[in-house]
Protein backbone atom coordinates (compact mmCIF):
# COMPACT_ATOMS: atom_id res chain seq x y z
CA UNK A 1 0.00 0.00 0.00
CA UNK A 2 1.06 3.38 -0.70
CA UNK A 3 0.56 6.43 0.68
CA UNK A 4 1.15 10.18 0.30
CA UNK A 5 2.25 11.17 3.19
CA UNK A 6 2.50 10.60 6.83
CA UNK A 7 -1.27 11.92 7.65
CA UNK A 8 -2.32 9.28 5.27
CA UNK A 9 -0.55 6.40 6.83
CA UNK A 10 -1.44 7.74 10.62
CA UNK A 11 -4.87 8.22 8.93
CA UNK A 12 -5.16 4.36 7.82
CA UNK A 13 -4.72 3.16 11.37
CA UNK A 14 -2.44 0.49 10.16
CA UNK A 15 -0.24 0.77 13.73
CA UNK A 16 -3.10 -1.33 15.53
CA UNK A 17 -1.30 -4.69 14.12
CA UNK A 18 2.28 -3.30 16.27
CA UNK A 19 5.35 -3.13 16.77
CA UNK A 20 6.12 -1.37 13.58
CA UNK A 21 9.32 -1.14 11.94
CA UNK A 22 10.07 2.12 10.29
CA UNK A 23 12.82 2.10 7.77
CA UNK A 24 14.06 5.52 6.05
CA UNK A 25 15.43 4.26 2.40
CA UNK A 26 17.74 7.50 1.68
CA UNK A 27 18.81 5.53 -1.67
CA UNK A 28 18.35 2.59 -3.25
CA UNK A 29 21.14 0.59 -1.63
CA UNK A 30 19.89 -2.85 0.14
CA UNK A 31 16.39 -1.50 0.51
CA UNK A 32 14.81 -4.76 -0.01
CA UNK A 33 17.07 -6.86 2.16
CA UNK A 34 16.34 -4.33 4.83
CA UNK A 35 12.34 -4.48 4.54
CA UNK A 36 13.03 -8.28 4.51
CA UNK A 37 14.89 -8.39 7.58
CA UNK A 38 12.55 -6.28 9.53
CA UNK A 39 9.37 -9.01 8.40
CA UNK A 40 11.93 -11.92 9.29
CA UNK A 41 12.02 -10.63 13.34
CA UNK A 42 8.41 -10.59 13.46
CA UNK A 43 6.93 -6.43 12.91
CA UNK A 44 3.60 -7.15 11.62
CA UNK A 45 3.84 -3.25 10.07
CA UNK A 46 6.73 -2.00 8.33
CA UNK A 47 6.64 1.72 6.90
CA UNK A 48 9.00 2.55 4.67
CA UNK A 49 9.67 6.05 4.31
CA UNK A 50 11.50 7.28 0.89
CA UNK A 51 10.84 9.23 -1.95
CA UNK A 52 9.20 8.56 -4.86
CA UNK A 53 12.22 8.07 -7.00
CA UNK A 54 13.41 5.06 -5.29
CA UNK A 55 12.30 1.93 -7.13
CA UNK A 56 11.72 -1.18 -4.68
CA UNK A 57 11.09 -4.29 -6.26
CA UNK A 58 7.48 -5.75 -6.07
CA UNK A 59 8.45 -8.70 -4.00
CA UNK A 60 9.74 -6.39 -1.31
CA UNK A 61 7.55 -3.45 -1.57
CA UNK A 62 4.30 -5.27 -1.49
CA UNK A 63 4.18 -6.45 2.23
CA UNK A 64 5.26 -3.35 3.63
CA UNK A 65 3.29 0.12 3.86
CA UNK A 66 5.24 2.77 1.89
CA UNK A 67 5.09 6.81 2.52
CA UNK A 68 6.36 9.45 0.59
CA UNK A 69 8.79 11.56 2.73
CA UNK A 70 11.59 13.86 2.27
CA UNK A 71 14.52 11.54 4.09
CA UNK A 72 17.17 14.77 3.04
CA UNK A 73 15.23 17.04 5.35
CA UNK A 74 17.12 18.28 7.87
CA UNK A 75 16.38 15.54 11.28
CA UNK A 76 14.48 13.45 8.62
CA UNK A 77 14.33 10.70 10.99
CA UNK A 78 13.71 12.84 14.38
CA UNK A 79 10.95 14.76 12.37
CA UNK A 80 9.23 11.20 11.31
CA UNK A 81 9.17 9.60 14.79
CA UNK A 82 7.58 12.50 16.31
CA UNK A 83 5.21 12.20 14.11
CA UNK A 84 4.52 8.61 14.52
CA UNK A 85 4.75 8.60 18.58
CA UNK A 86 2.50 11.63 19.29
CA UNK A 87 -0.19 9.27 16.79
CA UNK A 88 0.35 6.09 18.23
CA UNK A 89 0.84 6.20 21.94
CA UNK A 90 1.58 2.33 23.31
CA UNK A 91 3.19 1.07 20.33
CA UNK A 92 6.77 -0.02 19.93
CA UNK A 93 8.52 1.47 17.39
CA UNK A 94 11.90 0.02 15.92
CA UNK A 95 13.58 3.10 13.36
CA UNK A 96 16.64 2.62 10.98
CA UNK A 97 17.84 3.71 7.45
CA UNK A 98 17.80 1.04 4.14
CA UNK A 99 21.17 -1.02 4.85
CA UNK A 100 20.86 -1.38 8.47
CA UNK A 101 19.62 -4.35 10.08
CA UNK A 102 18.52 -5.00 13.93
CA UNK A 103 19.81 -7.60 16.13
CA UNK A 104 18.82 -8.69 19.60
CA UNK A 105 19.72 -11.89 21.95
CA UNK A 106 18.66 -14.95 19.97
CA UNK A 107 16.40 -13.53 17.16
CA UNK A 108 17.20 -16.42 15.21
CA UNK A 109 14.61 -18.36 17.31
CA UNK A 110 12.35 -15.92 19.03
CA UNK A 111 9.93 -13.40 17.54
CA UNK A 112 10.61 -9.67 18.46
CA UNK A 113 7.34 -9.78 20.58
CA UNK A 114 8.69 -11.91 22.90
CA UNK A 115 11.68 -9.39 23.42
CA UNK A 116 9.15 -6.65 23.91
CA UNK A 117 6.99 -8.88 25.95
CA UNK A 118 9.61 -9.77 28.70
CA UNK A 119 11.07 -6.28 28.56
CA UNK A 120 8.04 -5.09 29.57
CA UNK A 121 7.88 -7.38 32.68
CA UNK A 122 11.13 -5.91 33.60
CA UNK A 123 9.31 -2.47 33.10
CA UNK A 124 11.46 -1.27 30.99
CA UNK A 125 10.52 0.79 27.83
CA UNK A 126 13.19 1.44 25.39
CA UNK A 127 16.70 -0.43 24.40
CA UNK A 128 20.22 0.72 24.60
CA UNK A 129 21.15 0.05 20.63
CA UNK A 130 24.76 -0.31 19.53
CA UNK A 131 25.02 0.49 16.01
CA UNK A 132 27.64 -1.30 15.07
CA UNK A 133 29.56 -0.44 11.63
CA UNK A 134 29.44 -3.31 8.61
CA UNK A 135 31.81 -2.73 5.40
CA UNK A 136 32.71 -4.74 2.26
CA UNK A 137 36.65 -5.38 2.66
CA UNK A 138 36.95 -5.83 -1.02
CA UNK A 139 36.53 -1.93 -2.63
CA UNK A 140 37.17 -2.72 -6.10
CA UNK A 141 34.43 -5.02 -6.26
CA UNK A 142 32.14 -3.16 -3.88
CA UNK A 143 33.23 0.76 -4.23
CA UNK A 144 30.63 1.84 -2.42
CA UNK A 145 31.81 -0.07 0.68
CA UNK A 146 28.33 -2.39 0.42
CA UNK A 147 28.03 -6.14 0.44
CA UNK A 148 26.10 -8.20 2.29
CA UNK A 149 28.01 -11.00 0.96
CA UNK A 150 31.32 -9.53 1.73
CA UNK A 151 30.30 -7.58 5.31
CA UNK A 152 32.77 -7.56 7.66
CA UNK A 153 32.98 -5.76 11.26
CA UNK A 154 35.08 -4.84 13.77
CA UNK A 155 36.48 -7.27 16.79
CA UNK A 156 37.36 -4.49 19.06
CA UNK A 157 38.50 -0.99 19.76
CA UNK A 158 35.00 0.16 21.20
CA UNK A 159 34.53 2.47 24.27
CA UNK A 160 32.18 4.27 26.40
CA UNK A 161 32.50 7.67 28.12
CA UNK A 162 30.49 8.92 31.04
CA UNK A 163 27.57 11.13 29.41
CA UNK A 164 27.76 14.51 30.61
CA UNK A 165 24.73 16.94 31.88
CA UNK A 166 25.14 20.87 31.11
CA UNK A 167 22.24 21.38 32.70
CA UNK A 168 23.84 19.88 36.10
CA UNK A 169 27.96 21.67 36.02
CA UNK A 170 28.40 18.56 33.65
CA UNK A 171 28.28 15.26 36.05
CA UNK A 172 27.54 12.23 34.42
CA UNK A 173 23.84 11.57 34.34
CA UNK A 174 22.96 8.54 35.87
CA UNK A 175 23.34 5.45 34.12
CA UNK A 176 23.65 6.71 30.52
CA UNK A 177 26.84 6.54 28.43
CA UNK A 178 28.38 7.80 25.28
CA UNK A 179 29.81 4.85 22.80
CA UNK A 180 32.20 5.14 19.97
CA UNK A 181 33.89 2.42 17.50
CA UNK A 182 33.60 1.47 14.39
CA UNK A 183 34.51 3.15 11.17
CA UNK A 184 33.47 6.59 13.14
CA UNK A 185 36.08 5.86 15.52
CA UNK A 186 38.83 4.53 12.45
CA UNK A 187 37.89 7.63 10.04
CA UNK A 188 36.87 10.48 12.36
CA UNK A 189 38.56 13.07 10.82
CA UNK A 190 36.21 12.38 7.78
CA UNK A 191 33.15 12.13 10.61
CA UNK A 192 31.17 15.57 12.38
CA UNK A 193 31.97 15.37 16.08
CA UNK A 194 28.43 15.33 16.85
CA UNK A 195 28.02 12.04 14.53
CA UNK A 196 30.20 9.37 15.91
CA UNK A 197 28.88 7.94 18.82
CA UNK A 198 27.39 4.50 17.73
CA UNK A 199 24.39 4.54 20.27
CA UNK A 200 20.72 4.81 19.72
CA UNK A 201 17.71 3.96 21.73
CA UNK A 202 16.17 2.36 17.89
CA UNK A 203 13.71 -0.13 19.98
CA UNK A 204 10.97 2.10 22.05
CA UNK A 205 7.43 2.40 23.43
CA UNK A 206 5.22 5.37 22.38
CA UNK A 207 3.85 7.32 25.12
CA UNK A 208 2.08 10.87 25.30
CA UNK A 209 4.68 13.96 25.43
CA UNK A 210 7.72 11.73 24.40
CA UNK A 211 10.03 13.17 21.62
CA UNK A 212 13.14 12.40 20.15
CA UNK A 213 15.63 14.49 19.87
CA UNK A 214 17.95 15.17 16.83
CA UNK A 215 20.71 12.94 18.10
CA UNK A 216 18.18 10.12 18.63
CA UNK A 217 18.19 10.63 22.46
CA UNK A 218 14.74 11.28 24.61
CA UNK A 219 13.04 13.98 26.37
CA UNK A 220 12.26 11.12 29.00
CA UNK A 221 15.91 10.40 30.29
CA UNK A 222 15.01 7.07 31.58
CA UNK A 223 14.81 5.99 27.62
CA UNK A 224 18.42 7.09 27.41
CA UNK A 225 19.52 4.28 30.29
CA UNK A 226 21.03 1.32 29.67
CA UNK A 227 19.61 -0.95 32.07
CA UNK A 228 17.49 -0.09 34.83
CA UNK A 229 19.19 0.11 38.79
CA UNK A 230 18.98 -3.19 39.65
CA UNK A 231 19.97 -5.69 37.27
CA UNK A 232 21.76 -5.68 33.44
CA UNK A 233 18.77 -5.84 31.16
CA UNK A 234 18.91 -6.60 27.47
CA UNK A 235 20.32 -4.40 24.54
CA UNK A 236 20.04 -4.24 20.95
CA UNK A 237 22.12 -3.81 17.80
CA UNK A 238 22.07 -2.43 14.33
CA UNK A 239 24.21 -3.67 11.93
CA UNK A 240 24.88 -0.86 9.43
CA UNK A 241 26.12 -0.35 6.16
CA UNK A 242 25.68 3.15 6.02
CA UNK A 243 28.97 5.33 7.47
CA UNK A 244 30.84 2.77 4.84
CA UNK A 245 28.73 3.95 2.14
CA UNK A 246 28.69 7.54 3.69
CA UNK A 247 32.89 7.30 3.23
CA UNK A 248 32.88 6.03 0.17
CA UNK A 249 30.45 7.89 -1.31
CA UNK A 250 31.31 11.72 0.12
CA UNK A 251 33.69 13.77 -2.22
CA UNK A 252 35.07 14.64 1.14
CA UNK A 253 36.70 11.22 1.99
CA UNK A 254 35.98 9.03 -0.56
CA UNK A 255 39.94 9.36 -2.56
CA UNK A 256 40.95 9.30 1.16
CA UNK A 257 39.58 5.87 2.44
CA UNK A 258 41.10 3.34 -0.13
CA UNK A 259 40.17 0.09 2.56
CA UNK A 260 38.28 -0.26 5.75
CA UNK A 261 40.39 -3.48 6.67
CA UNK A 262 42.68 -3.83 9.65
CA UNK A 263 44.04 -6.70 11.62
CA UNK A 264 40.52 -6.25 14.07
CA UNK A 265 38.42 -7.04 11.08
CA UNK A 266 36.02 -10.25 11.19
CA UNK A 267 33.77 -11.59 8.64
CA UNK A 268 30.02 -10.99 10.04
CA UNK A 269 28.37 -14.20 10.18
CA UNK A 270 24.85 -12.77 10.29
CA UNK A 271 24.08 -14.35 13.82
CA UNK A 272 23.18 -12.73 17.47
CA UNK A 273 25.74 -15.11 18.85
CA UNK A 274 28.53 -13.45 17.39
CA UNK A 275 27.84 -10.28 18.53
CA UNK A 276 26.93 -11.62 21.99
CA UNK A 277 30.25 -13.13 22.01
CA UNK A 278 31.96 -9.27 21.02
CA UNK A 279 30.08 -7.69 23.96
CA UNK A 280 28.08 -5.88 21.33
CA UNK A 281 24.38 -7.61 22.79
CA UNK A 282 23.97 -8.22 26.31
CA UNK A 283 20.79 -10.64 26.82
CA UNK A 284 20.43 -9.35 30.43
CA UNK A 285 18.00 -11.71 32.52
CA UNK A 286 17.02 -13.05 28.90
CA UNK A 287 17.78 -16.78 28.67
Amino acid sequence: MRYRNLDEVIGANVFRKGPVAVIMAEDETEVGSSLAHARMLGFPCVLLLTHDEIRVAPEDEAPVHRVTYDVHAEDAMPRAMNRLIAAAPGVWFHYCFNGEYLFYPFCETRDVRELIAFHTEERRYSFLTYVVDLYATDLNAHPDGVSAEDAHLDRAGYYALGREDPLNGFQHKDRQMDFYGGLRWRFEEHVPYHRRRIDRVSLFQAKAGLEMRPDFTFNDEEYNTYSCPWHHNATTAVCSFRAAKALRTNPGSRREVKDFRWHYSVPFRWDSQQLMDLGLLEPGQWV
